[in-house]
């Protein structure tokens, strides 16, 4: 089936992608309060959602990318080589940046339990340092990386708008 004639994302697409900019909004929010407003109440009542909203992020970043491949006869046309590279680092990201964490809370020893769901029981001893090194460095460094990609994903968004090309309507819910 040829894409050409398809005009915007399917639902599931467009849902997943929204409810994923609405927990991305969330993560760096959380992370802004964090870094400029550290041990204020708002700290304390944001931050404690931050590993829990990661891994359900995760959970959808992987639950699209497989539906993506799933459903690539559906879906429009990249608008250039650019824009598919720029969403394949934007995808890439968003499983980068969240592994790093696991990796990190792994090695931490701590459990990690989102949602009530026993991911990680932790264990006593010596935490692993490589794996708490590797996230702790490239974690957050990654994160704001992506927050960066993700502005220019808007702004495409907006210059593509001027070049006459609405390609926000191919992802705007119907």
């Amino acid at each position: 089936m040829s894409t050409a004639g398809i005009a915007h994302y399917g639902r599931l697409n467009r849902y997943l992608h929204w409810g994923m900019a609405l927990l991305l909004a969330w993560q760096f929010t959380t992370t802004s309060v964090r870094v400029l407003l550290s041990d204020s109440a708002l700290d304390e009542l944001l931050w404690p959602t931050h590993r829990p909203a990661g891994f359900l992020l995760m959970v959808l970043v992987v639950a699209r990318g497989l539906w993506a491949l799933a459903s690539r006869a559906s879906q429009p046309p990249a608008v250039s080589r650019a824009a598919r590279l720029g969403h394949l680092a934007l995808y890439g990201l968003m499983l980068v940046v969240p592994t790093l964490a696991l990796l990190r809370q792994y090695g931490s020893g701590r459990a990690f339990e989102p949602f009530g769901i026993p991911l990680m029981s932790g264990f006593e001893g010596e935490r692993i340092e490589w794996m708490v090194a590797a996230g702790s460095l490239l974690h957050g460094e990654l994160g704001w990386l992506l927050l960066a990609l993700i502005v220019g994903h808007v702004t495409m968004v907006f210059w593509h708008r001027r070049q006459g090309q609405d390609v926000l309507g191919r992802m705007l819910v119907r």
